[in-house]
């Protein structure tokens, strides 16, 4: 496990940079950031061959679910629609979030974007983003003077 040193300026910036980005999609007028209904969670994680997204979609069919890769940004949009033969007056309460959900992530340069896959199973969504092979790390073989 590596250490890595906690910068609390870091996430000040990081928030700087979220917030600069949802002022300049808000000018764009009907972005899909003003008109998503909620966020699903999402764990990112790669090693040494691949980048792997995990987001969590329980509910929404897989032919509502739209995934695309451009200019280097990873889209995932879908709906999660309401059941429309619940009588709505014998509810209690209504806490899923229903509607549209947009997400977008900026891809690093060394994702090969031709070669995305999409798998859908129990309510998670896992996206497997090969690295380009010359991103890869390579063995280097040592060869011993006699």
């Amino acid at each position: 496990m590596a250490i890595t040193r906690w910068d609390p300026f870091r996430e000040v910036v990081t928030m700087q940079n979220r917030l600069n980005s949802l002022f300049r999609d808000m000018n764009d007028g009907d972005s899909p950031l003003t008109t998503a209904a909620f966020v699903p969670a999402v764990d990112i994680y790669e090693d040494d061959k691949k980048v792997m997204l995990k987001l969590e979609v329980p509910g929404i069919d897989e032919k509502d679910l739209d995934v695309s890769v451009e200019n280097n940004t990873l889209t995932v949009k879908g709906e999660r629609k309401f059941e429309a033969e619940e009588k709505e007056e014998n509810f209690h309460r209504i806490e899923r979030r229903y509607g549209s959900f947009f997400r977008a992530f900026t891809l690093p340069s060394t994702v090969d974007t031709e070669h995305v896959q999409a798998k859908y199973n129990a309510g998670v969504l896992k996206l497997e983003l090969l690295k380009k092979p010359e991103a890869q790390p390579k063995q280097i073989k040592i060869n011993v003077a006699a």
